[in-house]
């Protein structure tokens, strides 16, 4: 496979995971400085690992998460909450993996987490409400 054909599976599945409004937004917010790093997780993240057959994308979703708190990274467990739906992930198994994440990351890590999965879902469910 070329890095073409990375890239454009790498964007079909960061769109079927990430929605197509988040993926168009960070598209045109690419600058000078940021354009090749989009292309690189576009290529790599997305078309090399997200693409592997070896997890399905429902587990992927779930070890990011996991990730993301034990990495202390608020704006991209943010965005990987919301998109877990789109993968098929619960809500219940999002409370178990933060829960499984305030033994291995620490009761702070895991507060934090929850209380942003509060509001996302907060923000999901009022969007959902008003049909946007």
């Amino acid at each position: 496979m070329d890095d073409q054909e990375r890239h454009d599976n790498g964007m079909t599945v960061r769109r079927a995971v990430l929605g197509n409004a988040h993926v168009d937004r960070a598209q045109a917010n690419r600058t000078e400085l940021t354009t090749e790093f989009q292309d690189f997780i576009t290529r790599y993240a997305w078309g090399e690992i997200w693409t592997r057959p070896g997890l399905p994308r429902h587990t992927r979703s779930l070890l990011t998460i996991a990730m993301m708190v034990a990495l202390n990274r608020e704006e991209e467990l943010k965005l990987h909450l919301r998109a877990a739906k789109n993968n098929g992930v619960t809500r219940d198994e999002i409370k178990e993996v933060l829960m499984q994440a305030a033994i291995y990351c620490g009761v702070p890590a895991a507060n934090s987490a929850f209380h942003m999965a509060s509001e996302v879902f907060k923000a999901m469910d009022a969007e959902q409400q008003s049909g946007t």
